[in-house]
């Protein structure tokens, strides 16, 4: 690969309410009922007060970002297919409430064009500008 696909500096955000039926579609297709997502009388007693959304549903919003970053580069080398090499570094610092609006920003910040990859830092805050979780993503651009 001679240039890289996308260049550090490159950015996008998106957005999304998470829905009660995020939560319970995700508990299902995870089999993670636990009662902190699903049990609202449970959540009242806690520190929380209420439900909180997966910390790994966040972590699919950020991986949504991953595709739209994709979809911005300008091309793909010619036989080369991104795919996620996986997110480092994940850290859940506040609670995600259903409800809650969660904005993520994926930002290339450096390429390693011997290797064909990108690393993005990788930020989901709420909609009071709070910071909620952050991660260090890497795609890795594979030869056909």
């Amino acid at each position: 690969m001679e240039s890289p696909p996308l260049v550090p500096g490159t950015k996008v955000t998106c957005a999304k309410t998470v829905s009660e039926s995020d939560v319970y579609l995700f508990a299902g297709i995870t089999g993670d009922f636990a009662p902190n997502h699903v049990d609202e009388v449970f959540m009242r007693k806690s520190a929380f007060g209420r439900r909180i959304a997966h910390g790994a549903l966040i972590v699919g919003y950020m991986s949504r970002a991953s595709s739209l970053i994709i979809a911005q580069a300008p091309a793909s080398p010619e036989g080369y297919t991104p795919v996620s090499l996986g997110y480092d570094k994940i850290r859940f610092l506040k609670p995600v409430f259903i409800g809650d609006t969660v904005t993520i920003t994926y930002a290339v910040e450096r390429t390693d064009l011997a290797k064909h990859r990108t690393y993005a830092k990788v930020e989901a805050t709420n909609e009071r500008g709070e910071l909620v979780a952050v991660a260090d993503h890497v795609m890795q651009w594979v030869k056909a």
